[in-house]
C-alpha cells in the first residue's frame, strides 16, 4: 500500500534496478560465500580484493563496518584501492547496506 505515489514510484524503480546478484545475496546470510558475490564484485575486481585478503564476502563487509557504513568513504575506497567503477562501487555498497538492514 502506498501512501504518496511519488515515493511508490522510487520504490519501484529502486528494486526494478536491483540485479539477480544483488536479491540472492541480500535474501540469505553470507555465510562463507567469496567476495565474488556481493553485488558490484565481479571476477576481476574479485580477484584484486582477494589478493589483498578481501576473498569473502565477510571480511568486505568489515571492511564497510570499519568506514561506518558511509557509503561515499566506502565507495572512494574500494574506486581508489582496487579500481572499482563507480558503479561496482554503488552497487557494492547498496548491497551490503541492504544486507546489514536484512541481518544486522
Amino acid at each position: 500500500m502506498c501512501f504518496a505515489s511519488g515515493l511508490c514510484f522510487l520504490v519501484e524503480e529502486i528494486m526494478a534496478t536491483r540485479t539477480q546478484k544483488f536479491k540472492a545475496f541480500v535474501s540469505e546470510p553470507m555465510g562463507d560465500k567469496d567476495v565474488t558475490a556481493v553485488d558490484g564484485i565481479n571476477d576481476e575486481l574479485g580477484l584484486k580484493l582477494a589478493a589483498k585478503g578481501f576473498d569473502k564476502a565477510y571480511i568486505l563487509l568489515g571492511q564497510f563496518l570499519l568506514l561506518k557504513k558511509d557509503h561515499a568513504v566506502f565507495q572512494r575506497w574500494l574506486k581508489g584501492a582496487y579500481g572499482a567503477s563507480p558503479s561496482q562501487a554503488q552497487r557494492c555498497a547498496s548491497c551490503l547496506t541492504d544486507w546489514c538492514y536484512a541481518f544486522l
